[in-house]
C-alpha cells in the first residue's frame, strides 16, 4: 500500500513528504527550545510552534495546540525543563522550588489525563536527586529528550501487541485521535492499526468525527489518509447504526486515564462506543501505555475536565447555537471495566479480571 496515497495536504508548501508512517514528531526537544506541530492548524496546514518559556507550554495544553495523554505528558515534561534553563537559582534546593513553581502552573491545564503528572514527577525526581545545580539542568533535559525517544518505542510495542488481534480485512472503530499526533508518535490505537498493516494485513478504520473538537476529522482522518490506509469518516451520531450493520469487527480507543479498579477515562464518546459495542457483540479494548494507568485512584476520585461553552456552540469560529442557551462540555466520560474486553500495552494484553491484573501489570 502506497504510503502518503491521498494525502489532503498534497502540494502544499508547508507540507513535508514523509517516508514513512507519519514520522513526524508531535512535539520534540532542539536546541533547548520546545517543537511541536500546531494541532489547531490540521488538517488544513501542517505547522510549528517553538517555545522557550514554560509559561508558553502551558498555555499550548490548555489551548489543544499539543493534545492526547502521551504527547502533554512530554510536553509537560520539556516544559519543567525549560524552568529549568531559566533558573537562576544557585542551590539544588532553590532550583527544586523554581520547577515546582512551573510544575504547579503545567498541572493545572488539564485534570483528568494521568500522563500530564507522569511526565512532571518525572523530571522533578531527576532534579531532586542531582547533586549540583549543573548537573540538575543536564540531567533535566536529558531526561526530557529521553522520553520523547521512550515514547515512540513504547508506542511500536504497544502496536505489535495489539495488531495479533486483528484480522486481515478487519474494520475497526476508533474514537478521537490516539494517533501519532496524540503521542510523540506512532500512536496507540492507531499504532495497533499501523502495526496490524506493517503485518500485511488490509485494515480500515471508521472514524467518527468527535465533537465538539472535531479531532476525528481534522486529525486522525489526516493521519490515515496521509498513511494510505483505508478510513471512512461518519458522524458520532452513526456509531450504532454501522455496528447494527455489521460494519465494525473491532473498537480500539486510546485513554486519558487507567484508574486502579479498571475504568477508563477518555475522550467524551467512548462510553457509548463501549455501549454500543458490548449490546453487537464487539470486542472493544483500549489501548494505552504504563504511564497512562494510574494506581493510585479509583474512579469516584478522577477529576473530568469541563471545558468552555464556545467549542459546543460553535464550530471553527462559526456559531450554530442560540446565544445564552446553557452548555455543559465534558472532555472525557468514564468507560466501566466490565465492558471491556481486554486492555492493549507495551507489555501485552491486560485481561479482566483488572483490578488484579492491572496491579499485577504495573508491580
Amino acid at each position: 500500500m502506497g504510503r502518503g496515497s491521498g494525502n489532503p495536504l498534497a502540494g502544499s508548501d508547508e507540507f513535508v513528504i514523509m517516508a514513512d508512517f507519519f514520522s513526524l514528531r508531535t512535539v520534540t526537544w532542539e536546541d533547548g527550545r520546545v517543537k511541536m506541530i500546531d494541532q489547531t492548524a490540521l488538517p488544513n496546514r501542517l505547522s510549528y510552534v517553538v517555545y522557550t518559556a514554560p509559561e508558553q507550554v502551558a498555555a499550548a495544553i490548555r489551548t489543544m495546540v499539543v493534545r492526547g495523554a502521551p504527547a502533554i505528558g512530554v510536553a509537560a515534561a520539556m516544559g519543567v525543563a525549560l524552568a529549568a534553563r531559566r533558573s537562576k537559582a544557585t542551590n539544588i534546593s532553590g532550583l527544586v522550588r523554581d520547577l515546582e513553581t512551573s510544575a504547579s502552573m503545567l498541572r493545572s491545564t488539564r485534570p483528568t489525563a494521568v500522563n500530564l503528572f507522569w511526565g512532571i514527577d518525572r523530571i522533578l525526581a531527576k532534579a531532586r536527586s542531582s547533586p549540583s545545580v549543573k548537573r540538575a539542568k543536564e540531567e533535566v533535559e536529558s531526561e526530557a529528550k529521553r522520553m520523547e525517544d521512550e515514547d515512540v518505542e513504547v508506542n511500536r510495542k504497544l502496536g505489535r501487541a495489539g495488531a495479533d488481534l486483528i484480522k486481515d480485512g478487519d474494520t475497526v472503530l476508533t474514537q478521537c485521535n490516539a494517533g501519532s499526533l496524540a503521542t510523540v508518535g506512532y500512536g496507540t490505537a492507531l499504532g495497533v492499526v499501523r502495526a496490524a498493516v506493517e503485518q500485511g494485513k488490509l485494515v480500515k478504520v471508521l472514524v467518527p468525527e468527535t465533537r465538539p473538537a472535531l479531532q476525528g476529522a481534522r486529525l486522525t482522518a489526516f493521519e490515515l489518509a496521509h498513511d494510505g490506509i483505508p478510513c471512512t469518516l461518519i458522524s458520532d451520531t452513526a456509531v450504532g447504526y454501522m455496528m447494527s450493520l455489521g460494519r465494525v469487527d473491532r473498537v480500539v480507543v486510546g485513554a486519558d486515564r487507567i484508574t486502579k479498579d479498571g475504568y477508563v477515562f477518555n475522550k467524551i464518546g467512548t462510553y457509548q462506543e463501549a455501549v454500543l459495542a458490548h449490546t453487537h457483540g464487539i470486542p472493544f479494548h483500549p489501548a494505552a501505555p504504563r504511564s497512562t494507568f494510574d494506581l493510585g485512584r479509583t474512579y469516584d476520585e478522577v477529576t473530568i475536565e469541563e471545558r468552555g461553552a464556545e467549542e459546543v456552540v460553535q464550530i471553527r469560529g462559526r456559531r450554530i447555537a442560540p446565544k445564552g442557551v446553557p452548555v455543559s462540555n465534558p472532555a472525557f466520560d468514564m468507560t466501566p471495566p466490565e465492558l471491556v474486553t481486554s486492555m492493549i500495552t507495551e507489555r501485552g494484553l491486560v485481561a479482566p479480571p483488572f483490578e488484579e491484573s492491572i496491579a499485577a501489570f504495573m508491580a
